[in-house]
């Protein structure tokens, strides 16, 4: 049965619910549904993601495994001038990110399926953000952020959220095999922002 949320066909029965939520000082109305990460609300590493990240004006942002557009439709309201592209791998969470996008008049978006970056192909992004898929595997993890490095542009940062007990340490030592800047943003109950920054 495909019912894990990166699935590309979740199995399990629909069970959508709406909720209004408050992200950066600004209201959203979310709808989710079974079959996708995250379905009862937004979990708790997204919103330290959320809180913590830096998106420049204008910026060209990508959202990685997005479910139903809780960090990427954040970031498009942040950067009413630049442009959010939102990938997943789960359709029905694609669906659910394009009718929260609508939902919340929020038109500067992008919202693709695909499996990991394969369908995307700008490659000169100002930040990628990503709360990674941890249960599919620490080799997905890892390949989400060398692909990544190829899609930011020289001065782009790549910005993680993952808990210390889901690997965290391995997740730092893999980024600084990429990126020559990697810094802890922040840590909240167990929770790690890490920033990558791509330079020359």
């Amino acid at each position: 049965m495909s019912n894990h949320y990166y699935s590309d066909k979740p199995q399990v029965a629909h069970d959508r619910k709406a909720a209004e939520t408050v992200l950066r000082g600004m209201s959203l109305r979310l709808v989710t549904d079974a079959g996708v990460f995250s379905k009862n609300g937004i979990d708790y590493g997204s919103r330290v993601l959320i809180d913590a990240m830096e998106l420049p004006s204008g910026a060209h942002v990508l959202d990685v495994g997005c479910g139903y557009g809780p960090i990427g439709l954040t970031a498009a309201k942040l950067v009413p001038d630049g442009h959010v592209t939102m990938i997943d791998i789960n359709e029905r969470a694609i669906e659910l990110s394009k009718e929260n996008a609508r939902g919340n008049g929020i038109a500067n978006v992008t919202i693709l399926q695909s499996n990991l970056l394969t369908e995307v192909k700008q490659q000169d992004f100002d930040v990628i953000l990503t709360n990674p898929p941890i249960r599919a595997g620490k080799e997905t993890v890892h390949t989400i952020f060398e692909q990544a490095y190829d899609h930011l542009k020289v001065g782009g940062s790549l910005w993680i959220v993952i808990q210390k007990k889901q690997g965290a340490p391995s997740a730092k030592a893999k980024l600084e095999s990429l990126f020559t800047r990697v810094e802890e943003v922040t840590k909240d109950k167990g929770y790690r922002i890490f920033k990558a920054v791509k330079e020359e």
